[in-house]
């Protein structure tokens, strides 16, 4: 799981969002047909009424911020900064958009949402961090 450094974290969260594109389309044109919405006709508050609108909302957060993710990981692996806590710090961050896709995508408990939102948050800043000394912007000498 670590062999490929930075790079498998951001082919699973890219496989994660292609399964949810799936979902959304296998939800979503039969919600359509049901409510006889036709593509490109149907009012955004139409498709906001669907049952599939959670898991469309959610396929839209997942081009949003994981793009920070994936250029942090580019960066860091190609610093040389694939180490152990940044590929942990990475797949982390690909089960947490994979939990907040499924709770948003069935039960959408906002609260809790919001929460593991947060901690995806804190993840890519610690991956921001990390590449910021690796590219010398954060002075560490007062470290050693």
């Amino acid at each position: 799981m670590y062999e490929h450094g930075m790079i498998a974290p951001v082919v699973a969260l890219v496989i994660w969002s292609l399964i949810m594109l799936i979902w959304l389309y296998a939800t979503r044109i039969p919600a359509m047909s049901k409510a006889k919405l036709k593509p490109g006709q149907a009012t955004k508050a139409a498709m906001e009424a669907l049952p599939s609108a959670n898991v469309a909302n959610n396929y839209n957060h997942l081009m949003e911020q994981p793009t920070l993710f994936y250029a942090l990981c580019f960066a860091l692996q190609f610093l040389d900064q694939a180490n152990d806590i940044n590929i942990g710090l990475a797949w982390l961050y690909v089960v947490i958009r994979v939990v907040h896709s499924l709770l948003q995508a069935t039960v959408n408990f906002i609260p809790i949402r919001f929460l593991i939102f947060v901690l995806g948050s804190l993840v890519l800043m610690a991956l921001a961090f990390h590449a910021a000394i690796a590219v010398g912007m954060i002075d560490t000498s007062w470290m050693h």
